[in-house]
């Protein structure tokens, strides 16, 4: 579905553009103001109870609000959701997420009209002489913006955070803002993410493979044990917690990569994609990683395990141990052979098995030079990746 929040100040053109778009994209209409007039008129359940509300002077409370969001969406079959106005707070934002969580949907993006504050006024007033609209007056004018400003910065930095935020010029013709909403829509609509697991046994190369494909196709590197260990060097809070599990060689409890990976991919929205490297290494967190990928409409499309043997694994991290790229782990070889039986165990097993299954891993030997390994990897690749 195609779930839009448009935004702007008073006078930015939201209703004349908000037309454009329902039609184009068959969506469904979401007005706060239009929805619950009509729910009154209609005399309904929530529409008495708004009335009733509204009657004693009241603000109609977020949760009644949401409730009648939910049942205008649930009684129209279309293609997605144009939101006018809505949300309004930080807090209705969070509830937005909820409640198309629940409808197995979530918002595309936020569309920002932008216009300068005197091109606004002017905007307004010309529409007072016109409509007659006792609003549109200087004063109330200059409120409403003050007050539009205040209350929807921290909204837009919330998308912002979030890889959503799309700023349109909205100075120009009817036509010329329609050209760059609709180009927006399209561009965003087309956007697709190619991602990569990148597995195999420790000391296999996984990281050296993952950051070439990285820097020739413009992913973005995510390796989960390097963002930790930056935490542990931090003396978080994350990294503290983190750290007890890693000096045993044990696998970090799944909220912690969680965390991490939702915001490598939140700060980088505009990457052709993703690499992962120690990530996923159990069957679950092969499972997590899809259901993160889902939120930005995308998928797992390759899998690359790297082979090599256990001795030659052995002592590439002996070797590792002794240089500045050394880990906590590698200086006891009872962790290393802990590590090296966990991924036979569980990340050979299982994730590796995993993918295979979706046809989707790919075996590399990668017991020669770095070059060499990237070269057979790269031949792969270029033959799946689509962009």
């Amino acid at each position: 579905m195609l779930n839009i929040a448009l935004f702007g100040p008073p006078g930015a053109g939201k209703g004349t553009q908000s037309k454009y778009l329902i039609e184009k994209y068959n969506l469904t209409y979401i007005s706060t103001g239009d929805i619950l007039r009509a729910e009154i008129a209609a005399g309904s359940n929530l529409g008495l109870k708004a009335k009733d509300i509204i009657a004693k002077g009241g603000l109609v409370s977020d949760d009644l609000i949401v409730q009648i969001i939910e049942k205008r969406i649930v009684s129209e079959n279309r293609d997605g959701i144009l939101f006018d106005g809505f949300p309004r707070t930080v807090v209705q934002a969070y509830i937005l997420d909820g409640l198309l969580l629940k409808l197995n949907t979530q918002l595309s993006f936020m569309l920002s009209l932008e216009v300068p504050k005197d091109e606004l006024v002017s905007r307004l007033m010309d529409r007072g002489k016109v409509s007659g609209r006792s609003d549109d007056n200087l004063e109330v004018i200059q409120n409403r913006l003050t007050e539009y400003e205040d209350k929807t910065l921290p909204l837009i930095d919330f998308y912002k955070d979030r890889g959503k935020y799309i700023s349109i010029n909205g100075v120009g013709t009817i036509d010329d803002i329609t050209k760059r909403l609709n180009d927006a829509i399209e561009k965003t609509l087309k956007r697709n993410y190619f991602n990569i697991v990148v597995t195999g046994k420790p000391g296999a190369g996984r990281g050296t493979q993952a950051k070439k494909l990285a820097d020739k196709y413009n992913l973005a590197y995510i390796s989960t044990g390097k963002l930790m260990r930056q935490e542990i060097a931090s003396g978080s809070d994350l990294g503290l917690k983190c750290q007890e599990f890693m000096l045993r060689g044990d696998l970090v409890p799944d909220e912690y990569p969680i965390r991490i990976i939702e915001m490598v991919i939140r700060d980088n929205p505009h990457v052709n994609g993703y690499v992962f490297k120690g990530f996923p290494r159990t069957l679950v967190q092969a499972y997590i990683l899809d259901g993160l990928l889902k939120k930005i409409n995308s998928k797992v499309d390759l899998a690359i395990e790297l082979n090599i043997g256990t001795l030659a694994a052995i002592k590439r991290l002996s070797e590792r141990s002794k240089t500045q790229k050394a880990r906590p782990y590698d200086m006891n070889t009872d962790v290393i052979i802990h590590r090296l039986e966990e991924w036979k165990h569980t990340i050979k097993k299982d994730v590796a098995s995993f993918y295979a299954e979706q046809n989707k891993l790919i075996q590399q030997d990668g017991s020669a030079d770095d070059e060499t390994v990237f070269e057979s990897i790269d031949v792969e690749v270029s033959k799946k990746i689509n962009f």
